[in-house]
């Protein structure tokens, strides 16, 4: 998975959701998780996410229509839909609705990795990033500075990768709680403080980098 990438998990299991979360999430991803498609909808109007996996089967406004919405709101946001219903009529009714993506359940984890890759390509995620001294590779999942190598969390990668993406301009705190972290995360905690003193420490003397 490409590290940084903002995804929203629309599915009412939660055994499923959490299943998803912990998988999306140890590749270094932000998650965010709803279980309706009403809440999804608000949620997709507020947040850039660079993805969403959404379930068909959901209660009040289903998979189906959420898409429909979403698009007739001219939200871009690429779509995969899981769904338990596996039939290519159905496959092409998900499709016709707005979806960009279709994973029939059960499905193998590897390929619905594979799926939301292709998915961040498309919508233009980069897979390495360059910002002087410090080239990022996105799929290796590894920084380097000077052709060094830096040791670094997921979380911190994905914090460094979203702030280089975005070099030249201030980047505030509230928006790097609701890119790198969960949108519900505590914005009194100082969490985004010390994750960036320990990247300019472990930059070592590029940690000017950040400013």
């Amino acid at each position: 998975m490409l590290p940084g990438m903002k995804l929203l998990v629309v599915e009412d299991n939660p055994k499923l959701s959490s299943f998803l979360f912990r998988a999306l999430s140890e590749e270094g991803h932000v998650v965010d998780q709803v279980g309706d498609g009403a809440t999804a909808l608000v949620q997709m109007e507020h947040v850039a996410y660079d993805a969403v996996i959404l379930d068909w089967m959901l209660p009040g406004l289903d998979g189906l229509a959420v898409c429909r919405t979403a698009r007739s709101r001219g939200l871009t946001t690429p779509i995969l839909i899981l769904t338990a219903r596996g039939e290519v009529s159905e496959k092409i009714l998900g499709l016709d609705a707005g979806a960009d993506d279709y994973l029939a359940k059960p499905f193998d984890l590897g390929e619905l990795l594979a799926r939301v890759r292709a998915l961040g390509r498309r919508a233009g995620v980069p897979s390495t990033i360059h910002f002087g001294p410090l080239t990022i590779d996105l799929i290796a999942r590894r920084a380097t500075i000077d052709g060094r190598v830096i040791d670094l969390t997921s979380r911190e990668l994905a914090l460094l990768a979203y702030l280089a993406r975005h070099a030249g301009r201030a980047v505030s705190r509230s928006e790097l709680l609701q890119k790198v972290w969960s949108t519900s995360f505590d914005t009194s905690s100082n969490v985004v403080e010390v994750h960036i003193r320990n990247l300019r420490e472990k930059l070592g003397e590029h940690g000017s980098l950040i400013e």
